[in-house]
């Protein structure tokens, strides 16, 4: 039995890895979870599958469950992630919290030797560089669950490196992907959500309407594969169907294609290296249709120009720009500022916070903070058009 680690099991990836642990209940046993508030959820899976420790990170329920739940211990806040990805017991993490708030439990599995499926792309975004200095001192295997990166690493692993000329990221477009431009300065939230192909969390679906989701995995694509920005292409895929395509250098193109449902990448980095054993969702090729791929408009996602910028400049500046976005995310969820003042904010940041390149933890965490202070200043001198 494979001792799994789950953090973020009420969200739309812990529930598909659910799904999944409860399809090969024979080889994989959830040791630890956490949940952010939803004790509702946390309950039902405690009581299915009687994990050795869950944490509820919400800071205003510390305490409130009690310290155990039959035989579960209950821990409480963001800093006992760490130790739910330490027990003995558990092989693989799965970190699907949303945020930077998921960089130290990865740091944490790192250090201990746990394999990683890592479906948290702030953490590769916002210390990529410490992170991949991280990998190669413990020889951690780190297996991506984003659809796009999962699908990258499958072909990738097939193609010599040498042969590939550029990797592709597809990307729906969004919910605003045929809307006039003029009229995105004023969306409103519950439009923003409106998602055309994939269920996923607030600040995630408002990502990915401005393309700014995509920004985040391009960075987060070329720390996990080493290809430079010139070498990584997004496409707008309204079909959600194929999810990464790499090029080689005869100018043909590999890709992978599937049904959009995040089982598919969750069981291959759960059973990665070996194969998944068995049938997941059956859907025939005859059933894809039609697989349209078209250039995205940097006039409709400024977002995702930023991102290239910011990935080229190195150093702190895809940790600006993340730290920047999540800020401003909170912003327009709390309808306190247009959708289209979410680059404006983001294009600030990296203006006016410096770029350096620290060797620690502690340094990407001052620009970290410092972004974020420098937002809500933005916001409440009125700095920002709203």
């Amino acid at each position: 039995m494979v001792g799994v680690s789950v953090l973020g099991i009420s969200g739309s990836v812990g529930s598909s890895t659910v799904k999944v642990l409860r399809q090969f209940r024979d080889q994989f046993s959830l040791r630890s979870f956490s949940v952010h508030s939803n004790w509702e959820v946390a309950k039902i899976l405690i009581s299915e599958f009687s994990p050795e420790v869950v944490c509820v990170t919400d800071p205003k329920l510390v305490g409130k469950f009690g310290d155990k739940f039959g035989s579960t211990n209950i821990l409480y806040g963001d800093h006992a992630l760490i130790d739910l990805v330490k027990l003995p017991s558990v092989d693989v993490v799965v970190t699907a919290v949303v945020g930077a708030r998921g960089v130290l439990p990865t740091i944490a599995a790192i250090e201990a030797g746990k394999k990683i499926a890592i479906a948290n792309k702030e953490t590769l975004v916002t210390f990529g560089p410490l992170i991949n200095r991280l990998v190669a001192k413990h020889k951690t295997l780190m297996v991506p669950v984003d659809s796009e990166h999962n699908a990258l690493f499958q072909l990738i692993e097939r193609e010599t490196r040498s042969n590939i000329r550029a990797i592709t990221l597809t990307a729906s477009g969004g919910s605003f992907r045929t809307l006039p431009i003029e009229e995105l300065e004023h969306v409103s939230v519950k439009q923003a959500l409106n998602h055309p192909t994939w269920s996923m969390g607030p600040k995630i679906t408002v990502d990915s309407a401005g393309l700014i989701n995509k920004g985040l995995e391009v960075i987060e694509a070329h720390f996990l594969f080493g290809f430079s920005y010139d070498e990584i292409e997004v496409v707008i895929h309204p079909q959600s169907l194929t999810h990464g395509i790499i090029e080689t250098r005869d100018g043909a193109c590999l890709q992978y294609t599937s049904h959009p449902d995040m089982v598919y990448p969750i069981a291959h980095s759960l059973f990665y290296p070996n194969p998944t054993p068995q049938m997941l969702i059956e859907r025939k090729p005859s059933t894809w249709k039609t697989l349209e791929f078209f250039p995205p408009d940097t006039n409709r996602y400024p977002g995702l120009t930023l991102a290239y910028q910011a990935g080229k400049a190195g150093g702190v500046a895809p940790c600006i720009f993340n730290a920047a976005n999540e800020e401003a995310v909170a912003l327009f969820l709390e309808e306190k500022i247009s959708f289209t003042t979410i680059p404006r904010l983001i294009e600030s940041a990296l203006n006016q916070v410096k770029n350096e390149f620290p060797e620690t933890l502690e340094g990407y965490l001052e620009k970290d903070k410092e972004t974020r202070n420098l937002i809500q200043s933005e916001f409440l001198k009125g700095g920002v058009t709203t």
